[in-house]
């Protein structure tokens, strides 16, 4: 009776560590297949992934990559900002930069807009269409172009001469 006993319990024990083994053997297989199919399920898309990287284009400093995708779209960044300018300052049809000054809440003239080609266009068409004077100035509109970002204030070696521009512009609207 108790070898009985003791072969029905080792068979159990048996049992038991091999349906362990198993248990433990499927708990790995499923976790392996849990992770692989969350890594599938976290990739993108190839038109996702072109989505993507155009956001990322349009957010990054606020350069424009593609200025006809823009105004074809009617969504040119900062155009909406072009009529608060000062003045426009253009190297005659290829570079134009919108400038604003407020002597009480800044400490420089900061850049609204700035665009090459087509956009430049857009920009002056803006500027004129809100009686925003253009001056045309090359040396000035290419270095403010390659040297300040949308948004930022222009820096100190530029100051003489956008002054000097802002003044006539000040007293053609009669602001001195």
């Amino acid at each position: 009776m108790a070898d009985i006993l003791r072969w029905i319990c080792a068979g159990a024990l048996k049992i038991g560590y091999r349906i362990v083994f198993i248990l433990i053997l499927l708990a790995i297989l499923d976790f392996i297949y849990q992770r692989w199919e969350h890594i599938q399920s976290m990739k993108m898309t190839k038109q996702e992934v072109k989505e993507e990287h155009r956001q990322a284009r349009r957010r990054s400093t606020g350069k424009i990559q593609n200025p006809l995708l823009a105004i074809e779209n009617g969504a040119a960044p900062h155009d909406e900002n072009v009529h608060k300018a000062d003045v426009v300052i253009t190297n005659p049809t290829e570079i134009a930069i919108a400038l604003q000054y407020d002597s009480q809440t800044m400490s420089a003239p900061q850049v609204l807009a700035k665009g090459k080609r087509l956009l430049a266009q857009r920009i002056r068409q803006i500027a004129l269409e809100n009686d925003i004077p253009l001056v045309e100035n090359k040396p000035l509109a290419q270095a403010l172009y390659k040297a300040v970002d949308i948004g930022q204030e222009i820096p100190g070696n530029f100051y003489q001469a956008v002054a000097e521009i802002l003044a006539y512009v000040y007293r053609l609207k009669g602001k001195f």
